[in-house]
């Protein structure tokens, strides 16, 4: 078992509102796994996915990955973590626009520290179709191509899981389509662990298993 979500629940506090982002949720996740999380705006699909990527942590229940309980870790072990297993591809892409594409890319290796292997950035942007745009900044590139920097940023340091929130919502059915074809070729090759948030059932017929989620609470 690669992830094993037990008995989490999220609750956050505004003023003195308490919303219940995530009531009692228990998931497995196995190694190669292509995981649709399905779930209408506000189901509790973000609120998953950023405890599942160690972004954030239960109000209550246990998150192990490894068999690794995250609770028990401090805040520069989780960093390590999360950087050396977990890659994050966000709908909003989280380029950074004063970097060009290789840059971009190049960068979650930088934040680890030590000698950047070249061959390999240029190897996982070859892998997404863009080596033709190593020196395009974000502003130069199309909605498409931005995701595919970013699906290149997640892979770059061998992820064991990757972690897409909505992955196609800001791109046309065409370009949307490309993209989950991409991972579906990049989980089958590298049997990196996938799991997207999406409310979009023509992106969901890629997925080896759909979880549906409502209210917070998985519904299967």
């Amino acid at each position: 078992m690669l992830i094993r979500v037990k008995d989490v629940s999220k609750i956050y506090k505004m003023d003195k509102v308490e919303i219940s982002a995530l009531k009692n949720v228990n998931l497995d996740i196995d190694k190669g796994d292509f995981i649709a999380l399905m779930g209408p705006s506000g189901a509790g699909k973000s609120t998953l996915l950023h405890i599942i990527g160690c972004l954030d942590l239960p109000t209550e229940g246990s998150l192990e990955i490894f068999g690794r309980e995250i609770r028990n870790m401090k805040d520069k072990e989780l960093s390590i973590f999360r950087n050396r297993h977990i890659g994050f591809i966000f709908q909003s892409f989280n380029l950074m626009p004063v970097l060009n594409v290789y840059e971009n890319v190049e960068y979650p290796l930088m934040i680890r520290g030590g000698k950047v292997d070249r061959e390999k950035v240029l190897h996982t942007i070859e892998s997404v179709g863009l080596l033709d745009y190593l020196k395009h900044r974000p502003d130069e590139l199309s909605g498409g191509q931005r995701q595919r920097v970013a699906i290149a940023r997640a892979l770059v340091t061998d992820p064991d899981i990757i972690l897409a929130d909505e992955p196609t919502a800001n791109l046309d059915s065409k370009t949307g389509d490309k993209i989950i074809s991409l991972l579906v070729e990049l989980n089958a090759k590298h049997k990196v662990t996938f799991l997207f948030s999406t409310h979009n059932e023509m992106v969901s017929k890629y997925a080896k298993r759909i979880i549906n989620i409502l209210d917070g609470e998985i519904t299967h």
